[in-house]
């Protein structure tokens, strides 16, 4: 069996993750208190503000604290000459070999939070399918972006 890909993603990647969680966890909480001033315009039962109360508390944790955490711990990616081998996932992990004949052209892309933190993200495009690296530093995600362009420029030369 394999050994996993070397190459872990930036750490910066788990505050942007976390940056995220807390902006979803914070939108739900407006949703929720525009519910708590229904429920108690309309006197609705005070159980339905515990749930939702706790759905949110839940949320919250996931969202900002455990997911970010693991996805961050699972995200690996190994550039090699003749493939990209990826492995990401939360529960399921997958691990996707990417030949470097198949490999069309390669992006980066970094949007606002990204910059703040120095990030961005790769995105790798064959004829079936994008793939993309998250989180990687902005001169990083550059060398790798013109390394892979090359492997693949030789990859279809021998081919």
């Amino acid at each position: 069996m394999r050994q996993q890909p070397s190459n872990q993603i930036s750490r910066k990647g788990l505050t942007v993750w976390r940056l995220y969680g807390t902006i979803q966890s914070v939108i739900i909480l407006a949703v929720a208190v525009g519910l708590g001033f229904l429920s108690y315009f309309f006197d609705w039962p005070i159980w339905i503000m515990i749930v939702v109360t706790v759905v949110i508390l839940l949320h919250a944790f996931l969202s900002i604290y455990l997911f970010p955490k693991i996805r961050w711990q699972r995200w690996r990616y190994e550039v090699r000459e003749a493939e990209i081998e990826l492995q990401h996932g939360l529960f399921i992990v997958n691990r996707t070999l990417i030949p470097m004949v198949r490999v069309q052209h390669v992006d980066t892309a970094e949007g606002p939070i990204l910059r703040k933190y120095g990030l961005a993200s790769i995105t790798i495009s064959t004829a079936a399918t994008n793939h993309s690296i998250p989180a990687l530093v902005t001169e990083e995600a550059d060398e790798l972006r013109n390394r892979i362009s090359t492997f693949a420029r030789v990859a279809k030369d021998d081919v």
